[in-house]
């Protein structure tokens, strides 16, 4: 059964270590995030991102979050977060939102779907400009509950999924 709450514990934990300063604290911070993190996905079969590797002749910086990225070659997600767990503070409404970076290497508007795994819940909701055919694009993400997602991006005859634990900080 999937863990659908977060300790507090955990939370100051992460908190605390994103707080803190310096070269030696940041590398020590990387891990004990990445393992509170871990911790949080609980069950949840998370997209690990790694560095975006762009088409010829495409800056590296093309791709708004390419450190944290996503893809199969014909579309890329960036902004991911490390250890598959996104950590953000709820709208008023309830909702987390993101940001996240897509690149098409296909003709296509983007179009992005998703849906809870681990619960019942509303289909995310999405807002984003349009930036034409191919390349960049931006996306606003909106998950209204905390926990377990799934996220498909589909341009043109491209389909890219990841997977995601939300999870609400404390205000």
């Amino acid at each position: 059964m999937m863990r659908t709450s977060v300790g507090i514990g955990s939370l100051l934990v992460i908190a605390v270590l994103a707080g803190c300063g310096g070269h030696h604290a940041r590398a020590a911070t990387s891990a004990s995030t990445r393992q509170a993190s871990r911790s949080l996905a609980g069950d949840c079969p998370v997209t690990l991102p790694r560095p975006w590797v762009p088409p010829p002749g495409v800056s590296q910086r093309a791709l708004f979050g390419s450190d944290f990225a996503a893809g199969n070659g014909r579309l890329w997600v960036g902004g991911l977060w490390p250890s598959g767990v996104i950590v953000a503070r709820p709208k008023l409404d309830g909702s987390v939102a993101m940001k996240f970076g897509w690149w098409r290497n296909v003709r296509g508007h983007l179009r992005i779907t998703g849906r809870r795994l681990d619960a019942p819940a509303p289909p995310l909701r999405t807002d984003f400009p349009n930036y034409g055919f191919t390349g960049f694009q931006a996306s606003g993400v909106y998950f209204p509950t905390a926990g377990c997602w799934q996220v498909t991006g589909k341009a043109g005859t491209a389909t890219l999924t990841f997977v995601t634990m939300v999870v609400k900080q404390a205000i």
